[in-house]
């Protein structure tokens, strides 16, 4: 797939042209997200060249100050609250930005909170149009589920393709952009897992926020942190349900003891972990 990067002088003589319907799709697709039932949500995977191309719009148009992201978590809430005080099987994706720091030190504030709203901005994008949910922000980073209660193959094949095509929307939707402004380019690396998780609400009322405990959650957040940049690393139980032509691209990694510890939850055995090692994007 070619990519072809934007001209932005060229871009910058129409901008009052096409500037508000790019800005109403936007708008609709978020509309989308946070109308949509408690059950999946209603948008439908979209390809990565046009999660590229509308990445781009944004982008430009933010860094010119004539774009406001506005991410919501809204969805994956409402999806949570109907299984509060429950067990439910989910896969778990995480998806750090690396560097950041380095950015805090060297950026202007208000352009790091730009590319920063940017990237959790348009991961999120991609993560809905995968029909998956976010969970939530921590700092420059983006924690997602996708439910796998009723096909648990299917979810951790979307929670893939997600995750590839989030590098396919950094290397050649963000990097491009940010390259015409003498910014870093930005890296990302992600991992996952899938399991059990138990719902929890902090309060009584609906509005209360809602989180997800489990081993999971655990063994995705320290298999995001032992990956390398723009690397997609999985769990055993992720891999294992994944189609063979997918999985075919993962390898099995070794770790340390020092660095992981974590075992099967039946046999007891090490836990083993698979990345992709040639995310092509």
């Amino acid at each position: 797939m070619r990519y072809i990067t934007r001209d932005l002088t060229k871009v910058e003589e129409n901008e009052g042209k096409d500037e508000q319907p790019d800005e109403n799709t936007s708008k609709t697709l978020f509309k989308m997200m946070m109308d949509a039932p408690s059950g999946m949500p209603q948008t439908k995977t979209v390809d990565s060249e046009t999660l590229v191309s509308q990445t781009q719009d944004r982008l430009w148009k933010a860094l010119k100050r004539r774009f406001q992201y506005d991410t919501s978590v809204r969805p994956g809430q409402e999806y949570l609250l109907n299984h509060v005080s429950s067990k439910v099987p989910l896969v778990i994706l995480y998806a750090d930005l690396v560097g950041s720091t380095n950015m805090s030190m060297t950026l202007p504030v208000d352009k790091l909170v730009t590319i920063i709203r940017a990237f959790t901005y348009e991961m999120s994008s991609v993560v809905y149009s995968h029909e998956g949910y976010v969970l939530k922000f921590v700092g420059d980073a983006i924690i997602a589920f996708f439910p796998a209660s009723y096909n648990a193959l299917l979810a951790c094949d979307r929670a893939v393709q997600c995750a590839r095509s989030m590098l396919t929307v950094v290397k050649n939707g963000i990097n491009p952009i940010l390259n015409q402004y003498d910014y870093p380019e930005l890296n990302v690396k992600i991992g996952m897992d899938e399991g059990e998780n138990v719902i929890v609400q902090y309060g009584h009322d609906k509005s209360s926020q809602i989180d997800i405990l489990g081993y999971c959650m655990s063994i995705a957040a320290k298999i995001t942190s032992l990956s390398g940049p723009n690397r997609i690393s999985i769990g055993e139980d992720v891999h294992k349900m994944l189609h063979p032509s997918i999985r075919s691209k993962f390898r099995e990694v070794k770790f340390s003891l020092d660095e992981w510890k974590y075992t099967d939850r039946q046999t007891g055995q090490l836990y083993k972990v698979y990345t992709m090692q040639d995310a092509k994007v």
